[in-house]
């Protein structure tokens, strides 16, 4: 990672301060649905930690590879309890329940368990992730990795943080010196807009692209600086809420693909260290298969890694 940015790069409004203008919340209740957050996530994560390497239930649910344990059920159940007990008239997108209806314009976003391939072959790269959203714009979020040991919690005018720690994006100004993250969704062999070229073309430019499995973890690193940027596509809003508030109050960017502000319900984001925004989505717009440019990965010129 390098320290280069440049001072000329514009301010860009963050969806989680634009949320909480238009939600009119008061400080002391945004307190309370922040610690609300923490509470349900922290109680989401413990059923994960106590079965962990010990699930006894995996299925397959809709396309090839994603799967259900019986650990994503009880910490749904878990997060669910907390949230019906402290704020029983704001609506829930939960991934295996569903929606909840409620009054208002806010909504939790619930991911019981982020990473559950992860989960159930024991990789430790898993957590449950709670997000707040107003009218669909992420607005705060929490995130608890068990395994990993790692507290993670933002709100506006709060800032990010990490087990106690504040976080802060990375400097990265070039693809060409960034490690980067993206995933894969699960209908990637049945399309072609199945982010392979967009990986190759990374793969080649920067220092490397990882693909840990868990994306709001993934926005979480973004957010403490480990990695320079993340991409992906064929995400819901429960992977997204409660990362994109961590970014977006850790100082990095978050938006679409095209550069335009996030659409949660679009399921592509862009998320990395201000400086790599405009090269980030610029390569996107010539690698993807949508742009009608050719698959694959990219000649290269001998002047990027």
């Amino acid at each position: 990672m390098t320290n280069e940015m440049s001072s000329s790069i514009p301010p860009r409004p963050r969806r989680s301060d634009e949320a909480l203008q238009h939600a009119k919340l008061p400080a002391a209740e945004l307190e309370r649905l922040l610690a609300v957050a923490r509470q349900a996530a922290d109680a989401g994560a413990e059923p994960l930690r106590e079965r962990f390497r010990q699930v006894v239930a995996i299925k397959a649910k809709g396309a090839a590879g994603n799967l259900v344990t019986d650990a994503d059920h009880a910490a749904e159940d878990a997060v669910l309890a907390i949230l019906a007990a402290q704020t029983p008239a704001i609506a829930v997108n939960a991934e295996e329940s569903g929606r909840r209806s409620g009054e208002g314009d806010l909504e939790w976003c619930v991911d019981p368990l982020d990473g559950t391939t992860n989960y159930a072959h024991g990789f430790p790269f898993f957590g449950t992730s709670v997000g707040l959203t107003w009218r669909g714009l992420p607005l705060l979020g929490a995130l608890v990795a068990p395994a990993l040991g790692q507290s993670y919690w933002a709100a506006p005018g709060h800032g990010a943080w990490c087990n106690g720690e504040r976080l802060q994006v990375s400097r990265c100004g070039r693809v060409a010196d960034a490690m980067l993250a993206t995933g894969f969704a699960y209908d990637r062999i049945e399309r072609s807009d199945n982010n392979y070229a967009e990986f190759a073309w990374f793969t080649h430019r920067s220092h490397g692209v990882r693909r840990a499995g868990a994306a709001a973890l993934d926005l979480a690193y973004v957010a403490a600086g480990i990695f320079d940027g993340y991409w992906e596509r064929g995400l819901s809003p429960w992977d997204l809420a409660a990362g994109v508030v961590l970014v977006e109050q850790a100082g990095g960017v978050v938006s679409g693909y095209d550069g335009s502000p996030l659409d949660l319900a679009s399921g592509r984001v862009v998320a990395c260290a201000p400086g790599l925004h405009a090269e980030m989505v610029a390569d996107l717009a010539q690698c993807s298969p949508l742009s009608g440019s050719s698959y694959g990965a990219p000649e290269l010129d001998g002047t990027t890694p």
